[in-house]
């Protein structure tokens, strides 16, 4: 009999088998409850590190575009007060009528002058100045300023028919537009621009 007692007596496995036996399942689901969190988590903190990173890095490629334009454009306004200089030395070139060119004392000078203004104009063009000189282009408000409109029955409307001061570019910027008379078709005559061409 006490054998028969000693089998029916419960053994530590099956107080296992009862109510307490639900809890390493609820654990489970709690845990993979969890993981779940932190894997939203940490896709969320990598994505907003990502942005931060490529942030970064289009700053730093804005600044590095902004300190290569400083550096280009430094000389701007010395380039600027130059062109008055190289339009004088234009004027007095032209000012010196054609019989006298010839002649033993004004033909030095007028060649002198003719040399200032070449080696001014390469010395220009080796720091970035291009000269706009659109005759006969079509007119861009971008690069021209219209000084007057013309009547020119040989020249399509909106050409530019008379350049009075050429214009300079800095590495594709504009330093000066340049000043020029464009074509108009009809009977208009001279006087100050259309609005569509200033």
């Amino acid at each position: 009999m006490a054998d028969e007692r000693h089998r029916q007596k419960p053994g530590p496995k099956a107080a296992e088998s009862g109510p307490d036996a639900e809890m390493p399942a609820a654990e489970t689901v709690a845990d993979q409850a969890s993981l779940t969190a932190l894997q939203a988590e940490l896709a969320e903190t990598k994505d907003r590190l990502l942005r931060a990173v490529a942030e970064q890095q289009n700053i730093r490629l804005q600044m590095q575009r902004q300190c290569e334009d400083a550096v280009k454009f430094a000389a701007s306004q010395l380039m600027g007060d130059l062109l008055d200089t190289l339009d004088n030395l234009r004027r007095a070139i032209e000012s010196v009528p054609s019989e006298a060119s010839g002649h033993d004392v004004v033909n030095p000078l007028l060649k002198g002058v003719e040399a200032t203004e070449s080696n001014l104009l390469a010395t220009l063009a080796r720091h970035g100045v291009q000269r706009i000189d659109p005759l006969g282009q079509a007119f861009d408000p971008h690069h021209h300023h219209a000084i007057f409109q013309r009547p020119d029955a040989t020249a399509a409307e909106g050409t530019v028919v008379e350049v009075l001061q050429p214009g300079y570019m800095l590495h594709g910027r504009v330093l000066r537009p340049a000043m020029v008379g464009v074509a108009v078709r009809g009977s208009q005559h001279g006087g100050p621009p259309r609005d569509d061409l200033a």
